[in-house]
């Protein structure tokens, strides 16, 4: 598929400067604003100012360091801030402690349909998302063809977005996402909407931009796909970095993580079942053997 003409140049794989540093990044989210305010909590707020007990870090002391040519799949459980991550790279979030540098042109494809107008044709939300982008529509005219071919919409690139299906949004999101040639390329979770074809076609795209020297950050939980194409990885849980290194590696330790949870689970939840089985028993059983006591 065709590269933005004239855009962002390849870097230097020798060049020294990292394209990503993080230094002690630290994200924190109020809970107050992500749920209905009611009266009685409005005159709570007012009687108990300290707010520490609705606040928590969705990400805390992260430090990472992004070269040239790295591939990184950041995993690990839901709510281990992996999404969050992403979306304070883009410049999406502002961190609330630590510094994020990043040097170079991004192009992010972060949550399906990000930047999409669902009564604009295809070929209109080119045009939008590419003005996201800062790109000009001259530019993205031109790229229009190219994009249409590799998402293989055919004649529904000007039909309107919400006579989409999933898979078509998944296909022309990641075209224009890849079309643009970036520096640095944010993926969250794309690979794992659309049929297997889309999906193989995709991974090849994905190596022609490391080919090209160009920095990948993923979200994903294809731990396959992390250990095939991806030359590093970080273990995200509960905000913080469990590890970061070679993906096999890392894929192996979560995945013992994860058997290791499961197994605590499946342990507890036997407990808990043994507990009602032995209560309902007694409860069953006291009619029978202790009525005429109850009587007395």
């Amino acid at each position: 598929m065709s590269a933005i003409p004239g855009g962002p140049a390849a870097r230097d794989p020798a060049a020294t400067d990292p394209v990503v540093e993080v230094r002690d990044l630290g994200v924190q989210y109020d809970l107050r604003f992500t749920r209905r305010t009611t009266m009685r909590g409005w005159f709570a707020r007012l009687l108990h100012r300290d707010g520490s007990h609705r606040r928590f870090w969705a990400l805390r002391h992260v430090d990472l360091r992004l070269e040239h040519g790295d591939s990184l799949a950041v995993i690990g459980p839901n709510g281990a801030g992996k999404s969050t991550l992403l979306l304070t790279l883009a410049g999406i979030i502002r961190p609330s402690e630590g510094e994020v540098a990043v040097r170079g042109e991004i192009s992010a494809l972060l949550t399906l349909g990000a930047g999409f107008d669902q009564e604009l044709s295809g070929g209109d939300n080119i045009g939008l998302v590419g003005a996201f982008l800062g790109i000009d529509g001259r530019t993205m005219e031109g790229l229009t063809p190219a994009i249409t071919e590799y998402s293989e919409l055919g004649a529904f690139i000007d039909a309107p977005l919400k006579t989409y299906s999933t898979g078509m949004r998944a296909r022309l999101g990641f075209a224009i996402a890849t079309a643009v040639q970036p520096d640095i390329l944010l993926l969250d979770e794309v690979l794992a909407t659309g049929d297997q074809v889309f999906r193989a076609r995709s991974l090849v795209r994905i190596r022609e931009l490391i080919r090209e020297a160009k920095a990948i950050v993923l979200v994903t939980h294809d731990l396959e796909f992390v250990t095939e194409l991806c030359n590093r990885a970080l273990l995200l849980d509960h905000g913080e970095v469990i590890a970061l290194g070679e993906p096999a590696e890392v894929v192996e330790l979560y995945r013992t993580r994860t058997a290791e949870q499961r197994a605590r689970q499946e342990a507890e939840a036997a407990v808990i079942a043994a507990g009602a089985q032995a209560g309902g028993g007694g409860a069953e059983g006291a009619p029978a053997g202790g009525s005429g006591a109850s009587r007395a």
